[in-house]
C-alpha cells in the first residue's frame, strides 16, 4: 500500500538524486528511508530506481510514483495549514498565483479591502510555479489564478475582473509617437522590452507580432515594471503594458503610448479557480470583490 511517507521519501530521492541527502531533507536516518521503500518495491515487485554513479535515477514506476507526490503532496500540505490556523482561532490564509506580471498594483486594490474585511484571513501571492500556475491552481498550491490567458480544465472556472486594452509605450519623443496606431512591421527595427515570459505568452508576440510574421530588431527581457518604464524613458527601448498601468506611473510625463494595430489589443484579466464547493469560506468573497472594485481605464 503506497503511504504518504512514500510520496515525500520518492519526491526528495527525485529533489536531491541521493539516498543520503533525500534522508537529510526528510530528517531520518538512511536506514529507514531505505527500508521503508524496500518494502514498497517488494509489495509491487518493481524497482523504483537504479543507481548511476553516486546518484539515483528513478525508474518508470518511480518517475510515476513522482507524479503522484507532486498532485497529492500539495493537498496534504494546504489542508493541514488550514488546520493548524483553525486551530490557533485564524481563519486560513488565501493564496493566490500571479501569471500577469504588470497587474500586481491593481490586485493591491482588492486585496486592502478583503484583508480588511476578514482580519482573520492572510494573503500570499505567488508569481513563481514549478509547473505553471494552472497546475498548481489544480494541485492545490495555490487558491486563486490571476491570468490574462486562461488555459481551460473540467476543474477550473473562470472569471473575468478586468477589461483593459494592452498598448504599445514609447518616449513621447519616439519617431512612433507621431502614428495613430502602431503596425507590426513598424517594429522590425525596435528594442522591444518585456517581462521574462515565453514569447507565446507575451501579447505583443502571441497577439500581434507573430500573426503578422513580424519579429523585432532585440527582444530584452526585465523582471520589474519600474525598470521596464525607466529603461523605456531613457530611450532605451519601447515595451507593451496595459493602458492603464502607464497612466498611472510615475514616469508618465515622459511617455506616450499608442494602440497596436488599428483596432487596439483588447484583454480581459481573470481569476481562475477550482469548481469545487468553496472549502474554505472566502474565494468567491475575494473574486465578488475583484468584481467590484475600480477599474482603471
Amino acid at each position: 500500500m503506497i503511504e504518504r511517507q512514500h510520496l515525500k521519501i520518492i519526491s526528495a530521492i527525485h529533489k536531491h538524486g541521493t539516498m543520503t541527502e533525500a534522508a537529510k531533507s526528510l530528517f531520518v536516518t538512511q536506514s529507514a528511508l531505505s527500508h521503508s521503500m524496500k518494502k514498497l518495491e517488494a509489495s509491487f515487485s518493481l524497482p523504483l530506481w537504479q543507481k548511476e554513479g553516486r546518484r539515483l535515477v528513478l525508474t518508470q514506476a518511480g518517475k510515476s510514483l513522482v507524479g503522484l507526490s507532486q498532485r497529492v503532496l500539495p493537498q496534504f500540505e494546504h489542508t493541514e495549514a488550514q488546520l493548524r490556523r483553525m486551530a490557533e482561532g485564524k481563519q486560513g490564509i488565501l493564496r493566490i498565483g500571479m501569471e500577469c506580471h504588470p497587474c500586481f498594483e491593481w490586485l493591491l486594490k482588492v486585496v486592502a479591502p478583503f484583508l480588511k474585511a476578514f482580519p482573520d484571513v492572510d494573503v500570499d501571492v505567488r508569481r513563481a510555479f514549478s509547473f505553471g500556475g494552472l497546475q498548481a491552481l489544480h494541485g492545490y498550491d495555490i487558491d486563486l489564478l490571476l491570468t490574462p490567458d486562461p488555459l481551460h480544465l473540467d476543474t477550473i472556472s473562470y472569471t473575468g475582473v478586468l477589461d483593459y486594452e494592452q498598448v504599445l509605450v514609447m518616449h513621447n519623443e519616439h519617431p512612433l509617437a507621431e502614428c495613430a496606431y502602431i503596425t507590426p512591421a513598424q517594429l522590425a527595427n525596435e528594442v522591444v522590452i518585456t517581462y521574462p515570459v515565453e514569447t507565446n505568452r507575451l501579447d505583443i508576440f502571441s497577439g500581434f507580432l507573430t500573426p503578422a510574421g513580424a519579429s523585432v530588431k532585440q527582444h530584452r527581457t526585465i523582471e520589474t515594471t519600474e525598470i521596464i518604464l525607466q529603461m523605456v524613458a531613457a530611450g532605451r527601448g519601447v515595451t507593451a503594458l496595459p493602458k492603464w498601468l502607464v497612466d498611472e506611473a510615475k514616469e508618465s510625463a515622459v511617455l506616450t503610448y499608442k494602440p497596436l494595430g488599428e483596432k487596439g489589443l483588447q484583454k480581459t484579466l481573470y481569476l481562475g479557480h477550482r469548481k469545487e464547493v468553496d472549502p474554505i469560506g472566502f474565494v468567491d468573497e475575494f473574486i465578488s470583490l475583484a468584481k467590484a472594485t475600480v477599474r482603471p481605464q
